[in-house]
């Protein structure tokens, strides 16, 4: 059977390319705008941007690790980031896309994904860590630690125990030698953010969209 045609796009051709990018970031959009459901999502090869007014988090942990996968052409990839973790994280007014470069016939797609920008309906995630390339935000933290082994949860620099704390378990993809800090809370505004990847055990997102635009300047935000 040939594929379809509609002024000139040949669409199977279209859905192969835009697949690896458009599943990793609408798998967060089956069902998580209903309800609170698992998800972990990637881009082969690729960041994503993320841009959000205001990021409020409980239980935050953040370490040096290494991101690994392949890319669109099937090349293993490795690169250097910080794991941000949260107990608990509100969202206002969150913005992720992804660029899918060089689409036959049409060239850069952008896909933007919107969710929380209803006042009083942020997004919410529990448990949730973002293997993060850059961020810009102003940042305010409370009940900080800094230099904390990264595979402690209870324990500071110096291995003298430390009550009262939460209960953070350190993801499995720390360096035990790498820097590591923590605080009970966190708030973060004015949020613009690369990653590689992101995981949480509950992520629900209010008021999603997501639309595709030819072309980049629909991105969250310029470099």
């Amino acid at each position: 059977m040939k594929s379809q045609v509609r002024g000139g796009t040949r669409w199977k051709r279209f859905a192969v390319v835009m697949v690896p990018s458009v599943a990793a970031t609408a798998a967060i959009g089956v069902g998580l705008a209903q309800g609170a459901l698992a998800a972990s999502f990637s881009i082969s090869g690729q960041e994503f941007k993320v841009k959000a007014e205001s990021l409020v988090g409980e239980g935050f942990v953040q370490y040096g690790s290494v991101a690994s996968g392949k890319t669109l052409e099937g090349e293993a990839f490795a690169t250097p980031v910080a794991v941000s973790g949260f107990d608990k994280a509100w969202i206002t007014k969150m913005c992720q896309s992804v660029v899918t470069p060089k689409v036959p016939f049409i060239g850069d797609v952008t896909l933007q994904l919107n969710a929380g920008t209803e006042s009083g309906k942020p997004v919410y995630a529990e448990d949730i860590y973002l293997d993060v390339s850059a961020l810009k935000a102003d940042a305010e933290f409370g009940n900080i630690d800094i230099g904390v082994a990264a595979g402690s949860a209870d324990k500071d620099a110096a291995g003298n125990p430390m009550p009262g704390r939460p209960g953070i378990q350190p993801n499995t993809k720390a360096n035990p030698h790498g820097f590591a800090q923590r605080a009970e809370k966190a708030k973060l505004t004015g949020v613009q953010q690369k990653a590689w990847a992101t995981t949480a055990a509950t992520f629900k997102l209010p008021n999603l969209s997501l639309s595709l635009h030819r072309g980049t300047s629909a991105e969250c935000f310029k470099d």
